[in-house]
């Protein structure tokens, strides 16, 4: 089986990539390689999967040095003629699309690269299916489609129509505009709405990343709403695995299914969302008082207001995951925050050597 992950330089493609080919996949990865932050990371881990940033060409696939069954190809999901062209010769059989702008906060600044690659992106993916007969699209939606809703924790049943952030917006529209494919064409589809995904070659922009690089700096953090923020914290294992295990639990119709009472995590298409998240989530400065305790010492703080765009808790309800696909995350920060900062360590390390 052929898997195209798309966002393969990044967080979750990278550790997804590996997986599938620990688990005998042939993989092709994609990604644009943008600069929203600081693309020697990304290198890095391409690097890291047999990928030389020397070999890369635009719109070449690249074959890895590390895995047999692994290629790489730089290319923007807006290029709708070279994504046509790649899907064409490759002949996919799962697609799953965790290429995405990604930030609430630089949505504000920044919200034309939101339309470019969350939804003319995401149209051309979901038109390249259309064509080339996929067993199943799978794709990254996120716990901040949830925004002004208030019904703790949040069901993939609740109500998602009230964003706080272009970027959330731009998840809830991949939904919708998934399922118009999935009813007029049939197409499996599933999102996965993510909650506060951290671990080892995270993102330098998320929570984690940037309290650690602060500490170790002996700078201040900014802790916003005051440390009264609760996250539902995910480990990237516990993430990786839930999407190896969504995979390949190809959605079907929902018979079930009734207008006057519509359910909006399926449908009478062969459509499903799902959250995956941790199911319990943690107060922010519990998740501070955990890094501290893990690196020795205290962390200086800015404690500052709830930023726009931002809410004030996540917490996921995971019974359909583990009902459908016999899964629920359970990995404890205390572990989660120590492998990162294994990690951090070596990391930080080789980028002193070179």
């Amino acid at each position: 089986m052929k898997v195209l992950v798309t966002g393969t330089a990044g967080f979750i493609g990278f550790h997804l990539a590996n997986r599938l080919l620990a688990e005998g996949f042939e993989v092709v990865g994609l990604d644009s390689i943008n600069d929203y932050y600081d693309v020697n990371l990304k290198y890095s881990r391409l690097f890291e999967a047999g990928i030389n940033k020397e070999s890369i060409i635009y719109g070449d696939t690249v074959q890895s040095v590390k895995f047999e069954q692994y290629r790489f190809i730089k290319l923007k999901l807006e290029d709708k003629p070279e994504l046509d062209k790649l899907f064409e010769n490759e002949k996919f059989d799962y697609v799953i699309n965790l290429a995405a702008q990604a930030g609430v906060r630089y949505s504000i600044e920044n919200p034309y690269a939101y339309v470019d690659s969350n939804i003319i992106g995401f149209i051309n993916i979901l038109e390249a299916c259309r064509y080339n007969e996929i067993k199943h699209l799978v794709y990254a939606s996120s716990s901040s489609v949830y925004g002004l809703n208030e019904q703790i924790p949040f069901s993939t049943s609740s109500c998602t129509d009230h964003p706080m952030s272009l970027y959330a917006a731009t998840k809830k529209s991949n939904e919708l505009m998934a399922h118009t494919y999935s009813q007029l064409y049939s197409i499996p589809t599933t999102g996965l709405r993510f909650f506060t995904v951290y671990g080892p070659w995270g993102r330098p922009d998320m929570a984690l990343f940037l309290f650690a690089e602060a500490a170790m700096k002996g700078e201040a953090i900014s802790v916003y709403n005051y440390g009264e923020m609760m996250r539902d914290f995910t480990y990237i294992d516990d993430i990786v695995e839930g999407v190896f295990r969504v995979m390949k639990h190809i959605p079907q119709k929902n018979n079930k299914w009734e207008g006057n009472q519509p359910d909006s995590s399926s449908s009478s298409a062969p459509y499903k969302v799902y959250n995956i998240g941790n199911n319990s989530p943690v107060k922010l400065m519990d998740f501070i008082t955990a890094i501290e305790t893990e690196l020795g010492l205290k962390i200086k703080k800015n404690m500052l207001p709830l930023q726009a765009g931002d809410v004030p808790q996540t917490y996921a309800n995971v019974a359909d995951l583990i009902s459908d696909v016999s899964y629920k995350p359970e990995t404890s920060v205390e572990y989660g925050i120590k492998q990162f900062m294994i990690w951090y360590k070596s990391y930080n390390k080789t980028i002193r050597n070179d």
